[in-house]
């Protein structure tokens, strides 16, 4: 064997030695807001992308649930000095202690959920909730027979409030005359964790008439699930697939792509590509969807179908630019180029 080929094998085998070694120390944190794990929505997709991360890779996955004492910036400043390699904050929750702590940890990646921060070492993943909840409109808006349907979100604040505005513009779009109740669990984080006051606002809604309701309230929404167990409505749920949860009452569920882009920030920094800034996730980007599966295709007629991927469609050729804020004039009714 001539030294060629002995220094190209050499050379291989380090370069495998190197690759097996740096995803084995790959270390990642996840730090959760409110209730954590076993919110059956958002912290729990948030999870299970980085749990396809872990038996993909040999990387070393640490998890924090929220106490009531939980610090969360403390909470991610340990990962930190702990130097792991990503550091996750589920929830809007982390933007400002990712603000502050970041800046103090420049060879760390931290990942922002559902906010923006401002460090250039942090990836803030922002979701277009609102196209999925339009969608969700079409399908409530031809589905309904009282011509009533309820939405009820956690806490109110912009970002719940879009999941809201979307959904309503869909139920406009396919009849103006359709009603829409609204209803928010309160004004603090608490209001993603209070299973009893949804169920309680649900039920009320049910009761004035609604025969679908969508809710966007984290673990709260486990609550309004019983209220549609409790009186054979529908129910729309959010962020995880919900369908399974209550199979033929669950009219569809709005996921967002909280597992795939935590699966893809952990493989970015395994492949030494992560980027800090924003990050949009929509339709377009397969960030946002509506599921149709054994559990809820029964629901669902072909017509209906049909309808919502035709909106779809527009969506994502930007023919319909779907609202989500209240404060701009101009997004209170939808946009068509």
């Amino acid at each position: 064997m001539n030294n060629k080929i002995i220094t190209l094998i050499t050379l291989v085998f380090s370069i495998l030695l190197i690759v097996d070694i740096t995803t084995a120390t790959i270390k990642v944190g996840l730090v959760y807001d409110i209730h954590g794990r076993g919110d059956l929505s958002f912290c729990d997709a948030a999870y299970n992308g980085a749990k396809k991360a872990e038996k993909k890779w040999n990387i070393t996955l640490k998890e924090i649930n929220p106490t009531q004492n939980t610090d969360t910036e403390k909470a991610i400043r340990k990962f930190a000095e702990l130097k792991f390699n990503l550091v996750i904050g589920v929830g809007f929750l982390f933007r400002e202690p990712m603000n502050r702590v970041a800046p103090d940890f420049p060879n760390t990646n931290f990942v922002l959920i559902d906010a923006k921060a401002k460090p250039k070492n942090v990836a803030s993943l922002i979701y277009k909730a609102h196209e999925g909840t339009f969608l969700a409109g079409i399908i409530a808006a031809l589905k309904t027979k009282t011509k009533k349907i309820g939405f009820i979100g956690g806490m109110k604040i912009p970002l719940v409030e879009a999941f809201e505005i979307g959904f309503n513009a869909g139920i406009k779009e396919i009849n103006p005359n359709t009603k829409l109740l609204v209803n928010y669990v309160g004004i603090t984080p608490k209001a993603f964790n209070d299973p009893a006051k949804a169920k309680e606002l649900a039920l009320a809604q049910y009761k004035k008439g609604a025969d679908i309701i969508l809710v966007a309230a984290g673990a709260s929404g486990l609550g309004a699930l019983e209220a549609a167990t409790q009186t054979k409505k529908y129910i729309i749920w959010v962020d995880s697939n919900g369908n399974g949860l209550l199979p033929g009452q669950v009219l569809t569920s709005i996921i967002k792509g909280v597992e795939l882009s935590v699966y893809q920030m952990i493989e970015n920094t395994i492949n030494n590509s992560f980027s800090g800034g924003t990050k949009h996730y929509g339709l377009k980007e397969g960030g946002v969807e509506y599921i149709i599966d054994k559990d809820n295709k029964i629901l669902l007629s072909k017509e209906i179908l049909k309808k919502v991927q035709e909106f779809k469609e527009k969506i994502i050729s930007e023919e319909i630019i779907v609202p989500h804020e209240r404060s701009k004039p101009e997004t209170k009714k939808i946009k068509r180029k």
